[in-house]
């Protein structure tokens, strides 16, 4: 019992002397693609910055992008819609390439692709879509 004893009082001595596990919060990523889509986007292109609570919380209204959003995203950070239009075939996609974090923006490069022209796509109209959320209140500049 003895031995026991001294053995247990020996583990918690190390386990108190040793190296502090310290929780430390992971830095969030600068962005994060909430949905990228082939279709279900808009008949035209364009590009929709939101910043304002009111606009953020229209996203909210979506079933993909409910889950998605808490109301700390809602305070604490930037939306992008981007919108590739109406599109003849299956095989076009709108995203992003970067996103660079300058002292005072916040600059989004996008990336259209569009199919080979050899390539087997779905004949149907589709409207390509993407939805971005930026971990920053900085102001967004899109090339």
């Amino acid at each position: 019992m003895k031995k026991l004893s001294s053995s247990l009082l020996f583990c918690i001595l190390i386990a108190s002397c040793g190296p502090k596990i310290t929780d430390k919060v992971a830095e969030q990523p600068l962005f994060e693609v909430l949905t990228q889509q082939s279709t279900g986007g808009a008949n035209i292109k364009f590009s929709e910055i939101l910043s304002e609570p009111n606009e953020i919380k229209m996203l909210q209204n979506d079933p993909v992008l409910k889950k998605k959003i808490s109301e700390h995203d809602v305070q604490n950070s930037n939306f992008l819609i981007l919108n590739m239009g109406e599109q003849i075939s299956g095989g076009y996609k709108i995203g992003i390439s970067s996103v660079e974090e300058k002292k005072d923006s916040i600059i989004v490069t996008v990336k259209e692709q569009f199919p080979e022209p050899d390539e087997m796509v779905t004949q149907a109209i589709t409207y390509p879509y993407c939805v971005l959320k930026i971990n920053s209140k900085k102001p967004i500049a899109i090339k």
